[in-house]
């Protein structure tokens, strides 16, 4: 069973918003809000990312476990804590249903030059990002529908790994329109996620009809 779950991020209080200050501190947050899978290692996949809307942010999960409502409240303001399922609404897709929808991704591409084999290149131009969903929309189960869709935010947040190493990684938000064409694999898309570092807050696609 898959939940889709919500939190309004506290930005207004200091010491909670000063502890977020790159990809590895959301990441945390979110897998301890798993207590269970945290304290056992075996932890299953989670999708996350976070909206800015009228003014306030949010940290959006899908997971297929309920999480921890106070762990999830741990940056959060009380009581703006929610889960739901989301099993209904993703059986409820259907081929040919066109769907507003928002995905952050991480655009980026393997090296084909033999010495950097393995090697990860992020797209760095609106136009090299934009060909980055068009060229993957059939494998994901859906089309794009033309000249209704764009990137509205472009940034590199740093992501902190273990050792003090800081790298920063590309991500650009895309928003428009698509039309299912594969709905079973757009399940997949949706619960599973698009392209590299979705631990770190990337590959999240929502819709609404």
């Amino acid at each position: 069973m898959y939940y889709i779950s919500r939190v309004e991020i506290d930005t207004g209080n200091r010491r909670k918003i000063s502890e977020l200050t790159h990809l590895g501190a959301y990441h945390n947050w979110v897998e301890k809000s798993f207590p269970e899978e945290f304290a056992t290692g075996e932890r299953s996949r989670k999708l996350w990312r976070v909206d800015q809307l009228k003014g306030r942010s949010y940290l959006l999960i899908v997971s297929q476990g309920e999480p921890n409502m106070t762990q999830l409240e741990a940056y959060g303001v009380p009581g703006t804590g929610q889960c739901k399922t989301y099993d209904a609404f993703l059986q409820g897709l259907t081929h040919g249903q066109k769907m507003s929808f928002r995905l952050t991704a991480n655009p980026a591409r393997a090296a084909k030059q033999e010495a950097q084999r393995g090697k990860v290149c992020p797209h760095t131009t609106v136009e090299k990002q934009l060909e980055y969903l068009e060229e993957r929309a059939e494998r994901l189960g859906f089309s794009l529908v033309d000249y209704d869709y764009q990137i509205v935010q472009r940034d590199f947040p740093i992501l902190r790994k273990k050792g003090g190493k800081s790298i920063k990684l590309a991500r650009a938000i895309y928003e428009g329109s698509l039309i299912i064409e594969n709905d079973e694999i757009f399940r997949k898309t949706l619960t599973e996620g698009v392209g590299k570092e979705k631990a770190y807050g990337f590959g999240m696609m929502t819709v609404v009809p």
